[in-house]
């Protein structure tokens, strides 16, 4: 048999599977009859796959050290039968999950009682035994064998027949191994921390290399006291997997080691005297993340007997069961879920607008899971997240930078917010139709621009995308860090909306808002960083702007705050049910009026009927990640990974299909390391290169090339993968398919798409070799068309003068009002429709053409116009030559709507009386509840220092007409 190197795996898990059960198979063959020179290639196959196993065997319970060794003895020893039986039992028990259900056994034994047979022997008529949930501790001690022992035997003798949860003990002796068992163990739940430990571990870890940094390690002085040793792993333990419990044990001083390392550990033991208590915070700790306080509530609540007079006739399924018509309904659904549908608030349950039970509790843990100071949840999807941070952050007349390749729902939050809207330019992928990521560059020359023209006060939102529909991935600290130093209180909203499970992987968490946002306050009060500071601001300050563009900025930690939000569509990434999404805030200035502004904002955007199974869905969601949310990410990453190989190594495919490369997708000038493909490096590259990079992409998504099939996107997504076999994906361009992994993914699903995927250039390949000349012409033209540069795709021509900011300044900048083009359209009078030739004819001419509508092609699915923006003979041509059908904002009878001449003028004028208005500081105060802005945002200073939260301003148009003049 072939036996499989590790470096065909990216997870340990998958290449610890896949080894065990060829063990078991290669095994099985030492047990038959061989010819010598056969049964040599047969010991030596069995042997290579020990030597696999041998490194990572000792960083999981089951079978645990101590057992592998006796397997391995009795391979050694010639005990061929034994060996393979011993073998079998254990690939048996992982495969099937039967160890999670018992003691760990002795699998040498040919007894099948307990786990050392196939399954745990039972007597067939007597009752199931409860089904307990299985998870394991990590000791770090160094132990002997028999002290491991002892110490297993005596945590298993704690255990209680009734309880909810058991485990097993992993030990290691060493700082490196106790950080490579928990990135590798994804079991492991809690870390149990003695003093008596080393700094470096007496195996050989070269074998795990494929998998892990071997150089991990806490840089401890040789000096260290067994309290700073512990102290240290504790902090590195939880920046690499934050949901672990952490636990220490001490002989000596147990008093003063609490009250000086309390905030490491979630509890201090004194090690004569604390077993049981540490076992019971230990079952404790898992308990408090599994706990679900909606989802309990509404069970409860479910089957609790009610009279309803009030709404929902379908509550507990009333209108349903006694129906002559629809009980289909219930035969499909189930009756659970009528059960649970209630309009109450009451009885248990709690209100999503004001939650003071198990809806706030519920938030609090998810705060806690994701990372964040505050968690809402929102029942309609992440559309309404962004518009509800938006509306909770941005008065009118506020200035906002605004990816323009974003998700309409962003834009349509700056209209109803009435935002001054700057967009910003993603760098452009013609070869593939297709939009990247903002550089930074691009963001801090649009903030120093609007500080040269005196309206830096009014700059108040920058609004970003991270990760792209496409998986290209912002590195948030660096952006929110140079952001800070050029405008100290810049508010930053980042849509995860495609990103929420990257919080539950080790190398991904720091790429996230929430993680970047504690990462960042952490830097700003450290003093080094401060001493840093000082140092090299008075270079700063004398470097011009093009020197500031090129080095890497610093925020002033007196001034800078950090106040960051995130918005993610759980029900894309995680389990939750359609529409189930989550706000997660970190934000210093949360305070009371910012905290009333984003409550408003919530009331105005959510239902006062939010459905209850999204809001418990979101709860169980929350529950899983915390608890294995780490596994299951591991496990997407790998099985994408494996998607690729499967299509890059498969000599058919390669003919018609590719799979995009980081290098493909990421232009050269934002990848410092020079890495096309980061996970083909290795871990310790990875690592690199998600440290470094200005971008990166999300290996869980796979693009996929399809120019050389001949058929566009579209028509491979539709005709082919969908109508045919069923393959469901979203996304699109002029000659790629995007497939998206996400945390059901199954090694099957993935094996079907490879499947699907060779059918279809099978049958590509047969209908090119029966082609006629001809036929073969018109083939190879369209691919020519479809593996070509497109048009190049036009930056953002620029609002018309008539929808400018009309507040004066020292110059001209771009940003517009949106909301004013948007309902400008509203009076069909100041519309009119003109057709492609007439657009172009009126350009010409040297006229302007004003979009009134937005115009987004499907794909890209980014608008290439909004309301208030002008034609321009790019965007013209681009649209010309796109190769979909669909655009949206279009109509192919009558062509582009767009503000008629006179409109136009109308506008203007009304734009110069505003201009003359704040000039004047007469602008009259629109009719709104406001709050005076406190008067540190007026003056020389304004917008170079941190300003106070505000609930309702003033427009802040208003607010700068002094400083601007």
């Amino acid at each position: 048999m072939t036996v499989a190197g590790t470096h065909a795996y990216n997870s340990v898990w998958q290449m610890r599977s896949d080894t065990w059960s060829r063990l078991e198979e290669a095994a099985l063959g030492l047990t038959m009859p061989a010819e010598q020179s056969e049964r040599d290639r047969q010991i030596a196959a069995v042997g290579e796959l020990v030597r696999h196993l041998n490194p990572v065997e000792p960083y999981w319970a089951f079978p645990g050290s101590l057992q592998f060794a006796r397997v391995v003895r009795l391979f050694n020893a010639g005990e061929h039968g034994k060996f393979a039986r011993a073998v079998a039992r254990i690939n048996r028990a992982l495969t099937t999950d039967s160890y999670r259900r018992g003691d760990v056994d002795d699998v040498t034994q040919d007894e099948s009682t307990g786990l050392g047979g196939d399954i745990a022997a039972t007597d067939p008529d007597a009752p199931a035994a409860p089904e307990r949930l299985y998870f394991e501790v990590l000791v770090v001690d160094s132990l002997t064998e028999e002290q491991e022992r002892t110490l297993r035997r005596e945590f298993r003798n704690w255990r209680r027949a009734d309880a909810d949860f058991v485990y097993e003990l992993v030990f290691v002796g060493s700082t490196e191994e106790a950080l490579i068992a928990a990135r590798l163990n994804v079991n492991i739940q809690a870390v149990v921390v003695r003093r008596h430990f080393h700094r470096h571990s007496t195996r050989d870890l070269s074998g795990l290399g494929d998998f892990i940094d071997t150089r991990l390690s806490v840089e401890l002085d040789r000096d260290a006291t067994p309290d700073q040793r512990a102290s240290l792993l504790a902090a590195e333990l939880a920046q690499l997997r934050p949901e672990l419990d952490l636990y220490l044990m001490t002989e000596v001083d147990v008093e003063s080691i609490a009250g000086r390392l309390g905030e490491n550990f979630r509890r201090v033991f004194h090690a004569r005297e604390g077993m049981l208590e540490l076992h019971l915070s230990i079952l404790a700790g898992i308990a408090d993340r599994y706990r679900t306080p909606f989802f309990s509530a509404l069970k409860q609540y479910s089957q609790r007997p009610t009279g309803v007079f009030h709404a929902l006739p379908i509550s507990q399924g009333k209108s349903i069961v006694g129906s002559h018509w629809i009980k289909d309904m219930v035969g499909f659904y189930g009756l659970d879920v009528f059960m649970a549908e209630t309009s109450a608030t009451c009885g248990g349950l709690d209100s999503l607008l004001e939650p003071t039970g198990p809806l706030r509790d519920a938030q609090k843990l998810a705060s806690e899971t994701y990372g964040s100071r505050h968690t809402y949840f929102v029942t309609n999807g992440t559309s309404t997240a962004n518009k509800i941070v938006t509306q909770s952050l941005v008065a009118p007349g506020d200035i906002v930078l605004l990816d323009r390749n974003c998700h309409q729902s962003h834009h349509y939050g700056m209209l109803l917010a009435g935002a001054q809207v700057q967009y910003l330019e993603a760098y452009p992928l013609p070869d593939y139709s297709m939009y990247g990521a903002v550089p930074l560059r691009e963001i801090k020359s649009k903030l120093l621009a609007l500080k040269r023209a005196g309206k830096l006060d009014r700059v108040r939102l920058l609004s970003l995308t991270n990760c792209t529909f496409d998986g290209v991935v912002y590195d948030p600290l660096r952006v929110m860090e140079e952001c800070l130093a050029i405008k100290p209180d810049l508010v930053f909203l980042w849509d995860e909306a495609w990103f929420a499970f990257a919080r539950f992987h080790p190398d991904f968490r720091a790429r996230t808002g929430m993680a970047a946002a504690a990462a960042l306050r952490e830097r700003l009060q450290d003093p080094k960083y401060r001493t840093e500071y000082e140092a090299s601001i008075a270079d700063e300050q004398s470097a011009s702007d093009a020197e500031l563009l090129e080095r890497r900025l610093r925020p002033d930690p007196a001034k800078a705050r950090v106040r960051v939000y995130a918005t993610q569509s759980t029900h894309k990434t995680l389990t939750a049910l359609r529409q189930g999404s989550m706000i997660h805030v970190y934000d210093q200035d949360f305070g009371q009026k910012t905290s009333e502004a984003f409550h408003e904002a919530y009331m105005a955007h959510t239902s006062t009927s939010p459905n209850y199974q999204i809001l418990a869905s979101l709860d169980l969601g929350r529950r899983q990640v915390a608890l294995e949310g780490t596994e299951l990410v591991v496990r997407q990453i790998e099985n994408a990974m494996q998607l690729r190989d499967a299509i890059d190594d498969h000599p058919l495919l390669q003919k018609y299909m590719r799979c995009l490369r980081t290098s493909d997708m990421i232009p050269e000038e934002y990848r410092p390391s020079g890495i096309a493909q980061p996970l083909r490096s290795g871990l310790r590259n990875m690592i690199a290169v998600w440290g470094n990079d200005e971008f990166v992409l999300d290996p869980s998504r796979v693009t996929l090339s399809i120019g050389n099939t001949g058929y566009d996107g579209d028509t491979f997504k539709r005709d082919l993968l969908m109508d045919r076999y069923g393959v469901q994906i979203n996304k699109t361009s002029r000659n790629t398919v995007l497939f998206m992994t996400n945390i059901g993914t199954t090694r099957s699903s993935v094996a079907f798409l490879v499947e699907v995927l060779v059918k279809l250039a099978r049958e590509i390949d047969t209908e090119v070799d029966e082609m006629s000349l001809s036929e073969r012409a018109r083939f190879e033209q369209n691919v020519r068309r479809l593996t070509s540069p497109t048009t190049t795709q036009p930056d953002f021509s620029g609002f018309h003068r008539a929808f400018l900011d009309p507040t004066p300044g020292i110059e001209q900048t771009a940003e517009g009002d949106v909301r004013r083009a948007f309902y400008l359209s509203y009076d069909d009078s100041a519309c009119e429709y003109l057709t492609d030739a007439q657009v172009e004819e009126r350009l010409e001419a040297g006229g302007d053409v004003v979009s009134a509508t937005f115009v987004t092609p499907y794909p890209p699915g980014f608008p290439v116009l909004v309301p208030g923006q002008a034609f321009s003979s790019q965007i013209l041509a681009y649209i010309r030559n796109l190769d979909t059908l669909e655009v949206h904002g279009y109509n192919p009878e009558l062509g582009y709507r767009v503000y008629t001449e006179k409109a136009i003028e109308t506008a203007l004028a009304d734009n110069l009386r505003r201009a003359a208005a704040v000039h004047s500081e007469t602008v009259p105060t629109p009719p709104v509840v406001t709050v005076p802005a406190p008067s540190d945002t007026n003056g020389p200073g304004a917008g170079t220092g941190a300003s106070p939260s505000r609930a309702r301003r003033k427009p802040r148009a208003a607010e700068s007409a002094a400083a601007a003049e």
